[in-house]
């Protein structure tokens, strides 16, 4: 396991990246789960990384455990290779490749909308 100062920097970071609450992200899983003739179980709503990390999200730094500890280091990784400042949105109208962007972001807890 990470030693308590890694862990502390990858907590603070984890939690800069994953910018939405987890009712938001909750919220999110199950909406992007759901088309027009099924709606999955809410505890299976989402990809297993956006589960992954609202149960982070649902947890306290002294209960982590060691797949905790990677899926924040995948998505602290992910965000930030996918939000460099070129990436970043403008005030001009979203092309679908942004909006697909945002969506896949927002799986792992991100909004690339937010400040």
């Amino acid at each position: 396991m990470a030693d308590a100062l890694e862990l502390e920097a990858l907590w603070d970071e984890f939690h800069r990246v994953v910018n939405m609450t987890s009712q938001e992200l909750a919220a999110w899983l199950k909406v992007s789960d759901a088309d027009e003739e099924t709606e999955p179980l809410p505890e299976h709503a989402g990809s297993p990384t956006g589960q992954h990390v609202l149960a982070i999200l649902q947890k306290r730094r002294t209960d982590l455990t060691e797949d905790d500890i990677g899926v924040m280091y995948e998505v602290v990784d992910t965000v930030e290779a996918q939000t460099e400042p070129a990436q970043e949105p403008t005030a001009q109208e979203p092309t679908a490749q942004q909006t697909e962007r945002r969506h896949r972001l927002m799986t792992l807890g991100h909004d690339p909308l937010r400040p």
